[in-house]
């Protein structure tokens, strides 16, 4: 869980490139992006994975649990450079706003998910 969060952090600060998707799964995203942000929806469940973002394979804990704790640094400075891009590839044209909403909500549906 904690490889598949530092992934998904990754993709803001541009070490991972996600694939372009189906215009539909785009517009289904970005629904989605507007329905968590205005009802304050957590992550729906079973919401499909990025291919690149799933980890299927055991991991060291602490040893990922430090890469997170990384990635989420680095996320920060790009959040407080204005650094993040101004697309993502499922939800659309993004602000800062929307990356740090939706990466607060994804960390906290697992953590939660795993009683962490």
């Amino acid at each position: 869980m904690m490889r598949h969060c530092n992934y998904v952090l990754q993709v803001p600060v541009k070490k991972i490139n996600l694939p372009e998707i189906h215009p539909l799964f785009a517009m289904i995203g970005r629904i989605t992006k507007w329905e968590i942000q205005i009802f304050n929806n957590g992550i729906p469940r079973n919401m499909p994975t990025f291919q690149k973002l799933i980890i299927n394979f055991e991991c060291d804990f602490e040893e990922e649990k430090e890469n997170l704790l990384k990635t989420l640094d680095e996320y920060r400075m790009c959040f407080e450079s204005k650094n993040l891009p101004e697309r993502h590839v499922l939800f659309g044209t993004m602000r800062e706003r929307d990356w740090g909403f939706l990466e607060y909500k994804h960390l906290h549906h697992h953590l939660k998910q795993f009683n962490v």
